[in-house]
């Protein structure tokens, strides 16, 4: 039984014709009648009885007629399915975020403009950190992810610079520098830094300490944070000072607070966010996806991380 079978039988029995029919599929009367037969045949019984002027359905047809008329609609919606798949236009994409990259604001606007025009494509959202995630990309678990870099990007993972985000200070409140409108790094060398872990965030852990370096000092290194948005409360209780994405920020917890860098023009520490998927992901709607970056949101958007 091929498709062309269902298409013939349901002509004829919608036309109640088979030289209507045959005008109706495009081929000539008595082909026509052989493939029905054929069809008969392979059901087992007669489809149609034939009267002079039209025919019309046995017990079998009318039973058969809703089956075929079924299975047509579901080939056409699978084929339609899959030409929106093949095109980007539907299917699933699996998003990794590291170190709290959801927080900032371009990110998030970026995945709604894309819901908005895509909204047959799934996102599936992953929160984990950049050394697991760039992992879960070897291993085909997500299909992307927001990462912070500079990082060493495996052979086979691309690695875009999509945001330059700044650094932050976030200090307790009540601290001796809490006072001013802008901090200078330097004022920090006695204070405790609360960090993450680097083999969890090696790009925030190097940052801080380079910057700190470049201030003069090297920092003190206190408790360790399991996570970016647990720094927050560990600075509200008293655990130290730390130096965080500037969309941090949002996270507002009494007891503390966020200070901009004193810092010349140009040499206030950045934060870096990359978009890394596989070389060879065959996905058009990560196609789609990488071709939505927004213009704006960094200078060098599109251009290859030079840690690759």
């Amino acid at each position: 039984m091929e498709l062309r079978h269902l298409q013939y039988f349901i002509a004829v029995a919608q036309e109640r014709h088979f030289t209507r029919a045959a005008a109706r599929v495009g081929i000539q009367q008595p082909p026509l009648s052989l493939q029905i037969r054929q069809l008969e045949a392979e059901l087992g019984g007669p489809l149609f009885v034939r009267l002079p002027r039209d025919v019309v359905l046995t017990e079998l047809g009318e039973a058969f007629l809703p089956e075929a008329q079924q299975i047509l609609e579901r080939v056409a919606r699978t084929k339609r399915r899959m030409q929106q798949i093949s095109r980007g236009e539907a299917g699933q994409i699996r998003i990794g975020f590291a170190g709290a990259t959801y927080f900032e604001p371009r990110i998030p606007a970026w995945i709604r403009d894309f819901r908005g025009r895509y909204p047959e494509v799934q996102l599936h959202p992953q929160q984990s950190n950049t050394a697991s995630l760039l992992s879960a990309l070897l291993d085909d678990a997500v299909d992307a992810a927001f990462i912070r870099t500079p990082f060493e990007v495996p052979d086979g993972i691309v690695s875009v610079r999509v945001v330059d985000e700044p650094m932050v200070l976030a200090l307790p409140l009540g601290h001796p520098m809490s006072a001013r409108e802008r901090v200078p790094l330097a004022a920090l060398a006695q204070d405790e830094f609360i960090l993450l872990p680097r083999d969890i965030s090696p790009a925030l852990y190097d940052r801080t300490i380079a910057a700190c370096e470049a201030a003069g000092f090297r920092p003190k290194l206190g408790q360790e944070a399991p996570q970016i948005t647990s720094i927050v409360p560990m600075v509200a209780a008293g655990f130290g000072v730390s130096l965080v994405p500037a969309s941090v920020s949002q996270i507002r917890t009494p007891g503390m607070g966020f200070w901009p860098i004193e810092a010349p023009a140009g040499e206030a520490p950045l934060a870096p966010i990359s978009l890394a998927y596989r070389a060879d992901h065959g996905s058009a709607a990560l196609d789609r996806f990488i071709a939505m970056m927004p213009a704006d949101v960094a200078g060098n958007a599109g251009v290859r991380d030079a840690s690759q």
